[in-house]
């Protein structure tokens, strides 16, 4: 079972949820796991951009009443 750091971005706007998952991928290992919440409907297409980016994996999308629930698998390293 794979270490999960929840990420509560509820009213943040663009670009906003993407900058601070991508902050926050960085401080993970490989193997751990992001749960990220937003309310931008955006978020719907920047997440998924920002981890083809990055090379890290979707495990899974949902809604939860407003809010966007990304499920994320940290793969590897970042580069700067």
């Amino acid at each position: 079972m794979m270490l999960t750091t929840k990420l509560d971005l509820t009213g943040l706007k663009c670009p906003l949820p993407a900058l601070k998952t991508r902050k926050a991928l960085k401080t993970l290992k490989p193997g751990e796991g992001l749960e990220v919440h937003c309310t931008d409907p955006l978020a719907a297409i920047d997440i998924p951009n920002l981890l083809n980016e990055t090379g890290d994996r979707l495990e899974s999308t949902r809604r939860d009443g407003d809010r966007l629930v990304f499920v994320v698998e940290k793969l590897q390293i970042m580069k700067p």
